[in-house]
């Protein structure tokens, strides 16, 4: 790596051992290590990415973040954020130490000649399996709190698509409640209500199939204790006290997050 390409720590953080790095070469590739992340795999992700980034002839920044766990038998997550022609693109996977950074490249990769190309992605996804298993109780580490989409399943799923989501909560514009879009084992994308169950709809080539039943009244307590004793990856509910959807998820540590709307 020449002078050029040097890597630069712009900043570090005491909390969660977290640093960020970028070069003189491109300024606007920013790199965010969490936990003990080899210094190879920085500059593999600062390398690969401006070289996918080149080859897709976008001058645009990019947020990458590694984030290496402190058992170095768990995998390493890696997700890199992007903006392709003003709409917001994302990549999220694990991988072994020295691969996750090359698997998040190649799959950033085909995501942006996807995106380009107006194509849905396959499903079931292989690379992308859910992260869904039975485990005690968990606590839920972050809140997310989110002014929320206001559209249709379609434009809803389009976002889920672009980000990489398991699964994204938005206020569906036809009935005014929130609602979640959702990758469907079987049937490709699911869409979930608190309370209207009405079948529809199709969106691009993916057929949107609406779940038959609304979504459970929990508390914030009952819905982390199902979501674990289940096993499911995500869960999304009605919560008793404000009336709101929610949408609670693993994390691949195995904590939990949970998303909320804005006020």
């Amino acid at each position: 790596m020449n002078s050029s390409q040097a890597l630069y720590s712009e900043r570090g953080n005491a909390r969660g051992n977290s640093e960020q790095w970028t070069t003189a070469a491109d300024p606007g590739l920013a790199v965010t290590t969490r936990g003990a992340v080899p210094a190879a795999d920085v500059t593999r992700a600062v390398r690969a990415i401006g070289r996918v980034l080149r080859r897709h002839h976008l001058d645009v920044p990019a947020r990458v973040r590694v984030t290496a766990p402190a058992d170095i038998d768990q995998p390493t997550v890696v997700q890199a954020n992007v903006r392709l022609h003003d709409t917001p693109a994302r990549v999220q996977v694990t991988g072994p130490r020295g691969f996750a950074v090359t698997f998040a490249v190649e799959r950033l990769d085909r995501q942006i000649t996807r995106l380009s190309a107006n194509e849905t992605r396959a499903w079931p996804d292989p690379a992308r399996p859910p992260l869904a298993r039975v485990t005690e109780p968990r606590p839920i580490v972050r809140r997310k709190s989110v002014s929320l989409l206001t559209g249709t399943p379609g434009e809803a799923m389009a976002i889920l698509d672009a980000m990489d989501y398991d699964a994204y909560l938005f206020i569906d514009q036809t009935t005014g409640e929130e609602a979640i879009v959702h990758w469907s084992e079987l049937l490709g994308v699911g869409v979930s209500r608190q309370h209207s169950t009405d079948a529809e709809l199709a969106a691009n080539s993916l057929p949107l199939t609406v779940d038959s039943s609304p979504a459970p009244h929990l508390t914030e307590l009952d819905a982390a204790a199902w979501l674990c004793c289940t096993g499911l990856a995500y869960l999304f509910y009605t919560d008793a006290d404000t009336g709101r959807g929610r949408l609670l998820y693993r994390r691949y540590d195995g904590d939990l997050s949970i998303v909320v709307p804005a006020d």
